[in-house]
């Protein structure tokens, strides 16, 4: 079985959120049939009170990309198990949020099941996902609405401050892995 591009957003408003976000992606990074392909750098923005009530802290957002052959549905049960390791409250899941993680792209898959909506619904809204994701695969074409990350990102709709984390913090993952190894796939 083929592994398919799979980009994971995350983002924390709670606590410690660098430490928040580094445990996300070595977790991420863990995943069985799973290789980590890509980690954006981070950026701060302000809470988006859209869908949800995530108070007034500033969150913490960056975008993984891994390869996996893992089904969508076994990706989401993994990242719930993630969030809820991480102290997500499940029985306030719009709060503020010690880690959340969000299914972006599943390859070029169009899922409508309970519970997982893929593409994200609201992505092509979010500056603080369309900033990271742009980063890693500006070339990317959103599976329905035919347009690459980057006219995605110049085309939002988004008046919400988003700006690179300055300094970026140390992680074992540096900004992100190396673009050059051209042997392992």
């Amino acid at each position: 079985m083929s592994r398919e591009a799979v980009f994971i957003g995350f983002g924390s408003n709670v606590g410690n959120r660098i430490d928040f976000c580094d445990r996300a992606v070595t977790l991420l990074s863990l995943l069985p049939h799973s290789r980590l392909a890509g980690v954006s750098l981070l950026y701060e923005s302000e809470p988006v009170f859209d869908h949800a009530q995530p108070g007034n802290d500033w969150f913490l957002n960056g975008v993984v990309h891994i390869e996996t052959d893992l089904t969508p549905q076994s990706l989401l049960t993994v990242i719930r198990e993630i969030e809820r390791s991480l102290g997500r409250d499940e029985e306030n899941r719009s709060g503020p949020r010690t880690m959340d993680l969000d299914i972006l792209f599943y390859g070029d898959r169009v899922i409508n099941e309970p519970g997982l909506t893929v593409p994200h619904p609201r992505l092509h809204r979010r500056r603080f996902v369309l900033m990271p994701l742009s980063e890693l695969e500006p070339l990317f074409v959103h599976p329905t609405m035919r347009r690459t990350v980057n006219q995605l990102l110049a085309e939002a709709d988004d008046p919400s401050e988003v700006r690179l984390l300055f300094p970026q913090p140390s992680t074992r993952y540096g900004s992100r892995p190396a673009c050059s190894s051209t042997g392992d796939s």
